[in-house]
């Protein structure tokens, strides 16, 4: 849920999982703005941990030194275990009960963040942050549901959600400034480190103000479907950061890639014979409600993964400290933030449709700007660009994610607000996993022989820039300079490469809109 999504929650007000009429909801209801706050602290510190990582790569890298495909697993294993978890943890959280679910999840967030902090290797950081994912699916996936049942007025119940939303749009958007600040002057670990506190206060209170609450019909958790739905996501997403980063496709990247298509094919297959899925695929036979889930993935995936290499690029090949470079970011997240509160203005005037597909095109013509003329010694190149795809994708995130609700039926809207909430975690992930694939071959095949080093650091070099800065250290002179030039240069080609990537495919998805989303024959939306 990214900055602004809070303009189009009042629409959605049915909780994640919807609650039966026959769940009663606690007596005690004095403290319902505690919960809230407790519950907004939560979403506050997800938000946060989607983007708070990008400006500590490089330290974290220096001293890790994690491979191509490793430095993505850390960097989006984190989203893509949240999306994955987040349908399953809301079904558990409404059998088992949701205070129990929230609570269990603050718990593993807090020890994830400290295992995080103290990770030795870059294995142990991949496992970290991937526990920090199934905390963050065990809080965001129950909580909807808590505030339903604790708000029961259905005014102070939309102002909640709105705020609640908002939080974890805060979250997202101070994550890079954060970074920035905590990893200047106490180096990256403690980006995860200042969680624990948070996490400890939160179980204290919540644990006194978090009333307990559970459907008492609720749906069958399907523990296959969640096992098919997890191993064939990793395959897929695995197969692309091999690939990517030896340019090949031997086997086993062959073998992952197949596998895990079959797989997510088997769960389709297995969703649309069960009474009561996970994820109802039915949705999507609704063209509207299908490219809706596509722009938002591929909006949200593109805006997050500028987010991330927009931070590497700056560091990297413009030198900027990781503070600097969480400030240079400040305009897109005040762009996006506008974009999402004129969307609704601009639905209106211009309808849904066409600000949909225009808000798209504007943010594919920013990143053709960012590749064509981007340059991180001439920050005005970069601002307007920035401006833009900020605007832009505030806009496709707000109107996308309303229009992906207006396409499903009332009664269904619960469903649709699971998938919603999906497909913003799973763009998240996705988007950083294709584009860095995508950028390590560019910058690995962008590289010159370099005859004089040895084969060694010769693999050093291709493995990343960090790996390079750490070669040229060790080689002093002009070789050094040679060598952190020549990565420089190429880590330049593969953010171009991005950045171009990225906007041909927000190109086809504006075309994508204006072709599916206009209104049915019969009037409706």
């Amino acid at each position: 849920m990214p900055a602004g999504m809070s303009a189009e929650m009042p629409k959605c007000e049915t909780p994640v999982r919807a609650t039966p009429a026959s769940e009663k909801p606690p007596a005690a209801r004095g403290n319902r703005w505690a919960v809230l706050a407790v519950l907004c602290t939560s979403l506050l510190l997800c938000g946060i941990d989607l983007t708070v990582l990008h400006v500590a790569v490089p330290s974290m890298s220096r001293e890790l030194h994690p491979g191509g495909t490793q430095l993505l697993w850390i960097v989006d294993v984190y989203s893509l275990t949240l999306a994955s978890l987040l349908v399953t943890c809301g079904t558990l959280g409404d059998r088992i009960g949701r205070k129990r679910m929230v609570l269990a999840g603050f718990a593993v967030f807090g020890l994830a963040s400290a295992a995080a902090a103290f990770s030795a290797s870059a294995g142990q950081l991949i496992a970290a942050r991937a526990a920090l994912g199934a905390g963050a699916a065990m809080i965001m996936a129950s909580t909807v549901a808590v505030i339903r049942v604790v708000f029961t007025d259905d005014r102070e119940r939309s102002v909640a959600i709105g705020v609640w939303t908002a939080a974890h749009s805060v979250g997202a958007t101070v994550g890079p400034l954060l970074g920035g600040l905590v990893t200047e002057r106490w180096g990256w670990g403690a980006v995860f480190l200042v969680n624990v506190p948070v996490v400890v206060v939160m179980l204290a209170v919540g644990a006194r103000v978090i009333p307990e609450s559970r459907n008492p019909v609720p749906r069958r958790w399907d523990l296959p479907g969640v096992a098919l739905s997890v191993a064939g996501l990793g395959g897929v997403v695995y197969a692309l950061k091999r690939a990517g980063e030896h340019l090949t496709a031997d086997l086993p990247v062959v073998a992952a890639g197949l596998g895990g298509a079959l797989l997510l094919a088997v769960f389709v297959r297995r969703q649309r014979r069960l009474a009561e899925p996970l994820l109802d695929v039915s949705l999507f036979a609704d063209r509207r409600f299908s490219t809706a889930t596509v722009c938002v993935i591929s909006c949200f995936g593109s805006y997050v993964a500028l987010l991330f290499f927009l931070t590497q690029w700056l560091q990297q090949s413009g030198g900027l400290s990781p503070l600097r470079a969480g400030l240079a970011l400040m305009p897109l997240a005040a762009a996006n933030a506008a974009g999402a509160a004129t969307a609704p203005w601009l639905s209106a005037r211009w309808g849904g449709r066409w600000s949909l597909t225009g808000a798209l095109a504007a943010f594919a013509v920013a990143l053709a700007v960012l590749a064509v003329a981007g340059d991180t010694g001439v920050y005005g190149s970069l601002a307007g660009p920035m401006l833009v795809a900020g605007y832009g994708a505030g806009v496709v995130m707000t109107l996308g994610a309303d229009s992906l609700m207006a396409a499903a039926r009332p009664e269904r809207s619960g469903e649709a607000a699971a998938i919603q909430e999906t497909s913003f975690e799973l763009g998240a992930g996705l988007g950083v996993a294709v584009l860095g694939t995508v950028l390590a071959a560019v910058y690995r095949e962008s590289l010159p022989a370099f005859p004089g080093l040895s084969p060694a650091r010769r693999a050093a070099v291709e493995q990343s820039f960090s790996g390079a800065a750490e070669v040229s250290d060790g080689l002093g002179g002009s070789a050094a300079r040679t060598v952190l030039g020549a990565a420089r240069r190429a880590y330049d080609q593969g953010f171009t490469a991005v950045a171009a990537v990225a906007a041909a495919g927000l190109a086809l998805t504006a075309v994508l809109a204006a072709a599916a989303l206009r209104p049915r024959r019969d009037g409706a939306g």
